[in-house]
């Protein structure tokens, strides 16, 4: 029974994402969503409460798939881990790849709604504070110059954001893996000491 519930709970948010990249997160009706996902409302209902939670979901999934890869990359000295971090955007970007419309309805969906753009900001804030511990880190092993962890952190979130947009927006437009892993050796560069 829990494992009927859990794809169908899956099933909710694969038609999610495809019905909410097409129409838009407005225009996709839950009714959408139920018949593209082959269930009824009252499934639906069962696992979200309103089409805002549901789309919540979506963008909470991709996070944690985000954190997990951070989670598993830690290595002995700091500039290993940031350097690291570069072999996790290619899958980053596999799932980001089939999903541009949706990241970008998060972002559209944040300007007009304030606990979506709650939610949204929150990452942000989490990898900020996330990055300005890994910099104190560094800074305390002695292999990160002394730098102001909180800046240093928002210039990591920038450059993975950037990486990011470019990457899904222009897929074919570089090597993004190689951009990726340059764009970190010259800001380990600036920070090594």
């Amino acid at each position: 029974m829990q494992q009927r519930s859990e794809e169908t709970r899956a099933r909710i948010l694969d038609a999610a994402v495809r019905q909410f990249a097409i129409a838009g997160y407005n225009a996709a009706s839950v009714d959408d969503v139920c018949s593209e996902a082959g269930v009824s409302k009252g499934a639906f209902y069962h696992h979200f409460a309103t089409k805002q939670s549901l789309f919540l979901a979506l963008l909470e999934g991709w996070l944690k798939t985000v954190d997990l890869g951070l989670e598993s990359i830690r290595q002995a000295t700091v500039p290993q881990t940031l350097n690291q971090m570069t072999d996790l955007l290619p899958a980053i970007f596999a799932t980001a790849d089939e999903r541009l419309p949706m990241f970008l309805e998060f972002w559209l969906q944040a300007s007009r709604d304030e606990t979506i753009w709650q939610a949204t900001i929150a990452p942000y804030q989490h990898y900020q504070e996330y990055f300005a511990k890994l910099i104190e880190d560094g800074m305390a092993e002695g292999s990160i110059k002394i730098v102001d962890p909180h800046i240093t952190a928002r210039v990591i979130v920038s450059l993975a954001v950037g990486l990011f947009l470019q990457g899904v927006l222009d897929p074919k437009g570089a090597d993004w893996d190689k951009v990726a892993k340059e764009s970190m050796h010259i800001l380990m560069n600036g920070l090594a000491k």
